[in-house]
């Protein structure tokens, strides 16, 4: 199993960015797929989360209403786009895949496939 996170860079405050997580085979099948987020000296956070099948959508209170995680089947790709970034939006951003029950999916140790991170940095 692989997870492949790209997208991330250098932006300015008010930017956008879209992340992509790849996934192989059959990764996602049955899955719930998340972004976490995490910045030196902090633990990793819960972003984003979606339910490959059925379509459940969650996100944490700092990105709800800025940021939206969709799904590409025929790809087996998972976006985050970010909109409206804010510099303490930065952080080294992880993909991962786990099925935890749908109220469970903030806890990090529900997920057992991670990608490798990619870095946002926002400048003000």
């Amino acid at each position: 199993v692989q997870l492949q996170a790209s997208g991330g860079g250098l932006v300015q405050a008010g930017d956008s960015l879209r992340l992509s997580c790849a996934g192989s085979g059959s990764t996602f099948s049955s899955s719930t797929i998340a972004w976490f987020r995490q910045t030196p000296g902090k633990e990793r956070e819960f972003a984003a989360a979606i339910r490959w099948s059925g379509g459940n959508i969650g996100y944490s209170d700092d990105v709800k209403g800025r940021f939206t995680i969709s799904r590409d089947y025929p790809k087996n790709m998972v976006y985050l786009q970010m909109n409206s970034l804010k510099p303490e939006d930065t952080a080294v951003y992880y993909c991962a895949v786990g099925r935890p029950p749908w109220g469970n999916r903030k806890d990090i140790g529900s997920y057992y496939y991670w990608g490798q991170g990619t870095l946002v940095t926002v400048s003000s």
